[in-house]
């Protein structure tokens, strides 16, 4: 079994995946997370670049989908405005909110990918979803303790990772 807190692959932000590269590798959809993966933290605007990601990924055939575990107050508007299908109080990192929005695309986990930013919520959730991982970098520093904390606690796990994975 993978090693369920490392990504199948890491990227500096959602603008740096290919997604014809994913869909050449068999993947039909992806499960987005939101903050600091496609906006900072309560921002209602896409970061830079998110919007022309977002077109390259439906012309390469793409389904898409957002998954977060924000209340449907935050998710609903933001998903409206990228015209996109939504999930959310998804429960990440419980494996339930992944393949609900599997099922929404009408879609496999072997045939779908997720991007996020946090190890103890997206990767842990996809690797138990069975779906392939994406891991980004956060947009910005999160405010707050618990955010400082998780992401403490997710330095020594990315340092094993980057000695580990192939060169």
């Amino acid at each position: 079994m993978k090693n369920p807190f490392y990504p199948d692959e890491r990227r500096r932000g959602i603008t740096e995946i290919d997604p014809a590269a994913l869909a050449a590798r068999g993947i039909r959809g992806i499960i987005l997370d939101v903050d600091n993966t496609l906006t900072t933290h309560d921002n209602p605007h896409p970061a830079p670049g998110v919007l022309e990601w977002l077109e390259k990924a439906r012309g390469a055939g793409l389904r898409l989908i957002i998954l977060s575990n924000n209340r449907p107050e935050r998710v609903s508007p933001f998903a409206g405005m990228l015209g996109l299908a939504f999930e959310a109080d998804g429960k990440k990192p419980l494996p339930g909110g992944f393949l609900r929005a599997c099922a929404h695309m009408d879609l496999s986990p072997r045939e779908t990918a997720a991007v996020g930013d946090q190890i103890f919520t997206d990767v842990i959730g996809a690797r138990l979803a069975g779906v392939f991982c994406l891991m980004v970098d956060p947009i910005e520093p999160e405010p707050g303790w618990f955010f400082r904390l998780k992401r403490r606690l997710e330095r020594p796990i990315l340092r094993a990772y980057e000695r580990r994975k192939p060169q």
